[in-house]
């Protein structure tokens, strides 16, 4: 059997492979803790749930058009409008599978073969195999020493070929979030070098310490002409195994996805569509509980991982940390380190390495606070013995 060699050799993700593997310990009666996967611990909203019983029982679940129904799309119109504070219509609305499903279809739409797209780093695993697929060369970008973007080495890595950049405000892994500062600059740059911006915004309801979150679309009528949000509903709303997300560009990117989507995957989940317009159309007061929640989480990991002597930046966003583990790596690098923290202390993490950024392991606190605190209790025993 003679395969595709880019639907060969993609490599599985590295935060499912090891999640995989935590899972596999676990069915065998290990006691492990998992921090790996990207997954609020919490329930969908009541009214989700109360929504998308009521429509199966409606016995009307069929098709939508491949867009995404009308109604969802003009709701999320609504939604970017209110918290981008920037007009958005439904014709630039792309309802998809998730919001990967929304970027690998930007991707597949936007980058021919030989295209550059630039990557700052830390950046989500998934990025790197999606450009390649569609022919393009991910450019990796170092951040700077706070896990920020580097400005001068973004500009620096231009070259004829480069086509586009992809961001992630709030960062997963660091939880870092762009400066409004940062963001003028950055949308500066991209008019100047005529660049798309694909913004992964999957995170934005979930930020600290009275963050703001920048959007390029703020920055602009250039910068709203050249940028493609994603989103979804994952993550805000803990809704994961809804497998619902969109994305939002100017017409004839959203258009060019839709086509794309109708002969590859055909029309998202009806049922899924219901809730998410259920859950954006006025947010559910679980939201704010849960974001409530983690911010308390993020502060006791962090603390946790100082007192271990491990150099944590504090995340300003999204639910995970992302310390700095290179005093205690060997030959093996960061894959290594969370290969024997997971056998030995059975803690499952994700290394940095994954992320391009080598020196760092991924933990996410998207679990209850006594499995945090065994967690680093279990950490700080493997690091003193070795």
């Amino acid at each position: 059997m003679k395969f595709n060699a880019r639907a060969k050799d993609i490599p599985l993700s590295a935060t499912l492979a090891l999640d995989a593997r935590a899972k596999e310990l676990i069915a065998e009666g290990r006691d492990v803790i998992n921090m790996t996967a990207g997954e609020p611990d919490f329930d969908a909203p009541a009214a989700v749930r109360d929504a998308s019983r009521a429509f199966v029982d409606s016995g009307k679940v069929r098709y939508t058009p491949a867009p995404g129904r009308p109604s969802l799309r003009e709701t999320i119109a609504g939604h970017l409008s209110r918290t981008r504070g920037v007009p958005f219509e439904a014709k630039e609305v792309t309802v998809c599978h998730s919001a990967k499903h929304a970027l690998s279809g930007v991707i597949l739409s936007l980058v021919s073969e030989g295209d550059e797209v630039l990557l700052l780093l830390p950046a989500w695993v998934s990025y790197f195999e999606m450009v390649r697929f569609a022919g393009g060369e991910p450019v990796a970008v170092p951040c700077r020493p706070d896990l920020g973007p580097d400005l001068e080495a973004i500009a620096a890595a231009v070259t004829e070929n480069t086509r586009g950049i992809m961001i992630n405000s709030p960062c997963n892994p660091s939880g870092y979030c762009f400066t409004s500062e940062e963001m003028k600059a950055l949308c500066e740059l991209c008019e100047e070098r005529d660049l798309w911006i694909l913004s992964d915004e999957i995170y934005s309801r979930m930020i600290y310490d009275g963050t703001k979150h920048e959007s390029p679309v703020t920055y602009g009528e250039d910068a709203r002409k050249r940028t493609i949000i994603v989103d979804g509903a994952s993550k805000a709303f803990a809704m994961t195994g809804y497998r619902i997300g969109y994305l939002a560009a100017p017409p004839e990117i959203s258009g060019v996805v839709g086509k794309l989507h109708s002969q590859l995957t055909g029309a998202p989940n009806a049922i899924s569509q219901e809730a998410f317009e259920c859950a954006l159309a006025e947010e559910p007061a679980e939201v704010s509980d849960m974001v409530t929640e983690f911010d308390r989480r993020r502060e006791l990991v962090v603390k946790g991982l100082s007192d271990l002597g491990l150099p944590c930046e504090l995340p300003k966003g999204a639910f995970y940390v992302f310390p700095d583990v290179s005093a205690h790596l060997d030959e093996s690098g960061s894959m290594g380190f969370c290969e024997r923290l997971l056998e030995e202390a059975e803690v499952a993490s994700v290394p940095g390495s994954a992320f391009g950024t080598e020196g760092h392991v991924r933990l996410s606190y998207a679990l209850g606070e006594a499995q945090l605190i065994e967690a680093l209790e279990r950490l700080g025993r493997f690091l003193n013995a070795r």
